[in-house]
């Protein structure tokens, strides 16, 4: 694989997203209903809030999965039809 083809890969499909709880922003891809790849374009604990508190907490962040509040922010984006038409 070349480098532009493995770029192409992994960034292919991606769009920003702005997290409407805390505007962090987010690039992210929707292959169906279920499928979310979510790449973080800072670094989360600084960030996003939900992070930031388990940071403080002690909490290796990198082992949580996505903040909640992201999801339901995502969620709300599919429902309002920016992700375009997506694969059950």
């Amino acid at each position: 694989m070349t480098a532009t083809e493995r770029s192409e890969f992994l960034s292919a499909g991606l769009r920003p997203h702005t997290c409407s709880d805390c505007g962090t922003c987010v690039l992210v891809k929707k292959n169906s209903h279920k499928h979310t790849s979510i790449q973080w374009t800072t670094d989360a604990a600084s960030s996003c809030p939900v992070f930031a508190e388990a940071a403080a907490a002690g909490e290796h962040t990198a082992l949580l999965d996505t903040c909640e509040r992201l999801t339901v922010s995502i969620a709300k984006a599919v429902r309002n039809g920016e992700f375009g038409e997506l694969d059950e």
